[in-house]
This record gives C-alpha cells, structure tokens and sequence, in this order.
C-alpha cells in the first residue's frame, strides 16, 4: 500500500500534518471525504441589497494597489469585470495575493456589497470561475498549518496517480446491477463535483462499496463461527434447566426461560458461543447470566463476569452469591482495591480450579490471572469496554463461549451491524412487581412546584437523584452544573437531609465511597453527570430530576430514568427544560426501550447511542447509518449471497476481503 509520501507535494512538514488527520496511505487521502459542500452561486448584483453576502466571478482588470496603515493591517483594492459590469473590490491582510492578482486572472470574490460606491468589501477570494453559474466546492476537516486549499491539491494529485492503490471492492455482479462507475471515477466525482446530482450518484456507490464491505465481513464472522468446530463440548440435559427452574425463589418471565433455553442449546454445541443478552433495565437479564454461569459450571469450567465498576462488580457478587447459596460452587469477587496478599490468594485458588465463579473489573484481565478451565465468559454493559479489552477476555480461555449483556436497548438498524455477527436474545417482558416509572415534563418556571415534590418524597423517607450535563461553568455556556445545583439543593434541604455529588472527574474510589453511602442512605439527594446511567440498585430512590434534559439523547434519559422504580416504591422521573418537549413528550408516553431507542436513532442518528467511536466498534468514512439505512439493508443482502455462492470462491476480491478480515 502506497506511502501518502509518495504523493507529490507531500514534504516532510505537511506529511505530519496529514498523520495527524489519520491519514497515512495513499487510500487513506483519496477517503479522506468533504464533510460538507458549499455551493458557489453566481449573485445577481442589481438585486442584491445593501450589506448582503454576495458571490461573483470574472477577471482582474487593474494592477491591485496595496495600502498598508499599521502594523498587521493592509488592504488590496482592485477593479473586476463581471458579467453584469465593472466593480471595485477591497479585501484586507491579503498583501501576499497580490502578485497573483494579475491583470487577466480569472477570481471568485465572496464579500459584502456597498451599492453606493459600488464596491465588494471581500471575505474570500478563490482563482477560477464559476461553472454554470454555480460551483459545488468541498470542505474537509483540516488541521492548523493545512488549509482546505492544500489538502485538496493533494488529493486530487492521488487521484491521478496510477490508482492501482486504491482498491475496487464491488464485485462485478453488483457493479453492473446498479451501473455503478468504477470507484476512481467516483472519487474524482466526490472531490471535484461537476452537479448535485452526479454527486449524489458517486456518493451511493461509495457509501455501499463501504457497507458492503462491512456487511461482508459481518456476515463472513457468523458464518464461520456457525462452522468452527473448536468450541468447548458439554453434555448437559433438558432436566439440568427444570431443575435449575425450580430451585429459583420466583418464576421467570417468558422472555427470560426463551433466553436460558437459547444459551442452553449454545452450550450443548460444540461451535463458540457469541450470544447478545439484550433488555430493558430491570427485565432481569443477570439471573439469566448467573444461571448460565450456574450451567457452565455444572458441566466442570469456570466462568467470569466482568462489570464496567467495581461498585457494579461488587452488586453482582451479591446477587450471584445469595441466588446460588444452595449450591457448592466458591464465587470470589476480584477487586483492583484489593490488597496484593488478598489478590494473590484469588490467583492461586483460580489456577488450581477453586473458584469456580469470579467476578470483576478490568481487574479479570490483567496478566498474572490465569484461568484453569475458563469456559463462559459474560461481560455487562459491554460496550462501555473497549474492543481490545473485550477480546483480552476472550482469550483467557481456550475457547470460552462469550455472552454480552446491555441493558442498552438498540435500534434495529443499529443491531443489524454492531451486533451482526452475534446471536441475539432479547428480554423485553419485565418481571411481576414491577412498577413502571411516571414521567413528566416541566418547564423552568415550575421548579417550585418540582422542589414541593422533592420534599415530599423526602419526608417519606425516599431519595433522589439529581443530573446535571455539566460539571463546572464553561464559557459561553448557560447549562445548569453538578456544582451550581449541589448550592441550590442545599439551601432547599441542606438543613434537614444529606447533599453529596459524584461525576466522572472524580477516583473511581471516591465515587465508589458516595454511591456506597447513597446505597446505605447515608446521603439523601445524589446530584450527578451521566456518570450513574449505570450504576448500583438502591430500591429506596423514589425520584429522578434531569435538568436541562433537552440536552441529552432519548435512550440516555431513559437510561438515567432507569436507576429508579428498582423497588417495589412508586417512582417518577421528571425532565426540566424550556425547550424542545415535543421530542421529551416520548418519554411521558412510553417506558419501552426500544422504542425509545427507534425514535432516538431517527433524531440523532447512531452517534450517542452509547459512545461507539470510543469504544471502537464502528467507524465509517461515508456511510451515516440512519440516512443510509436502504443502501445497508441492501448491501447486507448482497454481501451475504457473494459470501455464499461458491462459484465465486476464486475470485481474487473475495480472496483479498477475506485476507483482509483474518489479518486484523
């Protein structure tokens, strides 16, 4: 694969500069996509008005003259010829263009108009003119010492290179089916676009190019998961699950025995296990976990259970422990705050196969722990673990079969690619008992009527929960802060209930010791970021207040609104804002998640659902998932026909996806 190096033009100064946008190979450059396009259109200055924006084109009819007042200001003044007449032009701290403003030269002015003096105070000025009286002009995300300029002549330059570098990964069938261009010819077209139209076109084929090769790779994944035969082989009976059943205290809802019987059957195949628990908070998705966990070990391996905190971590070692006390099985819970005497206690018992569950944080997968027989891995809150450390985990084992849990409900457009090459098993139907959480809208000026029902949850001996987006004041921002409610609250009920905040700029300890206290209701009001979305079960907190709550997504409210309701007390939630209450309205009409999460996904598009760019699961170049919903449905068809039909088996584009897919 070509160096971007070897791009002419590209020194050593801009090369850095050009690794800094994660660019690095000649294909790098060549995707490297405008974000946006400004459209360059011709102004009729007879009808413009005075002060307006105004866009002309033409040629420079007089030498510009070059004015310097002080130090650091200049002005050029010249004369240009247009279509519709002769006008002055200024622009200030331009003194290095004038030598290329010769008489002749062919410019784009972009400015203010004065009618009067029939002059264009310019902002802009480009070389060239416009074409058809309008020019599409792409703009890239740059970085400080590389103009839009420069990058675009690089680009270009790439383009029309050899192009050997920059690989067509549309199968011919595909190609000719929706007479797509070759991609060469649509990259030029993405970069330098002729109209809206031919844009649009070399847009759709690159944006299915790209999910196709996505949905490929998805697809190839399952496939061949379904296939391997090196999972680990169990011999468990139907009566293992009845008799697991009836030792419960409770009965399960049909949702959760669906999703037992599913994992059941993955751990009587001899294939890995990849199996998504998906459910709404409180559908009881960890007893499924625990007693899959209860099934792995019957069969003689060893599981673990890995929680985003270790306050979460440590509420899981509760509840496996009092649900599988019956039981013969040690269940230890591994802690970074732990002491080294106490962590090399666990170490030792794991190895020689003495514990036969454990529970952790990243604690699980730092070096010195080593498994005897790991063989069911389960990680909550999955995605809030990045890709790496997730596999860190999965490769501890020989083969341990994985089940992820999210309480994070998912649109189905998004689980079609995230979760694609997963099996997925969704609990929707919550467990009886449940009371569903009461929420309302209201607008600043009621918060004296919030603060009255505040005080009444207090003085029934309940507790809240207060979110903030912000930690501190930043400029130019009038959001409500943890720290400016943590006063405000205090002066309301300071004097008769305990006040405390957490947020991410906290130690995990300290958080840990505040939610710990407001488990115990030692504290009474927790004001808090989004950082207790996920976080312990304290069955007394009766109510939540968002302030500002136009300001977060529809699954993180919903996510926040989930923390109460988790006893058997009538819960509320409510959302303070000003603004935007149609979109808050959902939250007031429904307490289905995934439901929540469709209109959400129809609001805001993928971005924020849950932080993937940051836990690097998905990254596309092009493609937008919500806009692009068609092309993806379509491409995954595709893409799994190509991957099935063996007559292509041969072909060196499905050879070099395949490479591709087993190198990384």
């Amino acid at each position: 694969m070509l160096n971007v190096s070897e791009v002419k033009g590209v020194g050593p100064k801009s090369l850095s500069l050009l690794n800094k946008l994660g660019i690095f190979t000649v294909e790098d450059l060549v995707m490297h996509y405008p974000f946006r396009y400004d459209i360059l259109k011709r102004t009729d200055l007879s009808q413009a008005l005075e002060e307006d924006r105004v866009i002309v084109d033409g040629k420079v009819e007089s030498v510009p003259i070059l004015l310097r007042f002080k130090a650091g200001l200049n002005k050029l003044n010249f004369r240009l010829v247009t279509q519709a007449g002769v006008v002055g032009v200024s622009i200030f701290n331009r003194a290095f263009m004038k030598s290329n403003l010769t008489i002749g030269t062919s410019v784009i002015v972009i400015g203010k108009y004065d009618r009067k003096k029939n002059i264009i105070t310019a902002s802009e000025i480009k070389f060239g003119l416009l074409n058809q009286q309008e020019k599409i002009e792409p703009v890239y995300h740059c970085t400080s010492g590389l103009s839009n300029k420069s990058l675009a002549t690089y680009i270009n330059t790439a383009i029309l290179m050899n192009g050997k570098d920059v690989c067509d990964y549309i199968p011919a069938v595909y190609q000719d089916k929706y007479h797509f261009s070759n991609k060469r010819t649509a990259l030029n077209i993405v970069h330098n676009p002729p109209t809206m139209e031919k844009l649009k076109e070399a847009q759709i084929r690159l944006k299915y190019e790209e999910l196709f090769m996505f949905m490929f790779k998805i697809n190839y994944l399952k496939e061949t998961r379904k296939n391997e035969k090196i999972g680990i082989e169990r011999d468990l009976k139907e009566e293992h699950v009845i008799n697991m059943f009836s030792l419960l205290p409770f009965d399960l809802t049909g949702d959760q025995k669906n999703a037992v019987w599913e994992i059941f059957q993955d751990l009587n195949k001899k294939s890995r296990m990849n199996r998504l628990l998906q459910g709404d908070v409180g559908s009881g998705k960890t007893i499924v976990a625990i007693l899959a966990m209860y099934l792995n070990c019957l069969s003689g391996y060893q599981s673990a259970l890995m929680a985003p905190t270790e306050i979460l971590a440590t509420q899981h070692y509760h509840n496996v422990k009092e649900l599988l006390k019956d039981t013969d099985l040690e269940i230890e819970l591994l802690k970074g705050s732990q002491t080294k005497k106490e962590k090399q206690d666990i170490y030792r018992r794991l190895i020689h196969g003495n514990i036969h569950i454990l529970i952790g944080t990243h604690a699980l997968i730092q070096e010195e722990v080593t498994y005897q027989n790991l063989g069911l891995v389960v990680t909550d809150e999955q995605h809030r673990f990045g890709v790496n450390q997730r596999a860190l985990l999965n490769n501890k084992g020989i083969m341990p079969d994985i089940l992820y849990m999210s309480a994070t409900p998912i649109p189905r457009t998004y689980a079609l690619t995230i979760y694609g090459d997963m099996d997925v098993s969704i609990i929707k139907e919550m467990p009886k008992g449940r009371i569903p959480v009461k929420t309302f809208v209201k607008s600043d000026s009621e918060m004296k009527e919030v603060l009255e029902i505040m005080n009444e949850e207090l003085k029934n001996g309940h507790q809240i929960y207060v979110i903030a987006p912000l930690i501190e004041e930043t400029e130019n921002s009038d959001l409500t802060t943890v720290l400016s409610l943590k006063d405000k609250m205090t002066l309301a009920f300071g004097k008769k209930y305990q006040i405390d905040i957490v947020h991410g700029k906290m130690a995990s300890g300290v958080k840990d010791l505040i939610m710990g206290e407001f488990k115990q209701n030692k504290i009474q009001i927790l004001i808090s970021t989004t950082v207790i979305e996920v976080g312990v079960d304290v069955p007394n907190a009766s109510m939540m207040v968002i302030f500002d709550a136009n300001r977060f997504g529809l699954s993180t409210l919903h996510q926040l609104r989930g923390r109460v309701g988790r006893g058997s007390i009538a819960s509320k939630c409510i959302l303070i804002s000003s603004v935007d209450t149609k979109r808050l309205e959902i939250m007031e009409q429904t307490t289905d998640g995934f439901e929540i999460s469709e209109e959400d996904f129809k609001l805001r598009g993928h971005g924020d659902l849950f932080g993937t760019k940051q836990s690097g699961d998905m990254s596309f170049k092009i493609a937008n998932l919500r806009q692009d919903y068609k092309i993806l449905v379509q491409a995954k068809r595709d893409s799994l026909e190509y991957f099935l039909d063996r007559s292509s088996d041969n072909d060196d584009l499905k050879k070099q996806l395949i490479e591709s897919i087993n190198s990384n």
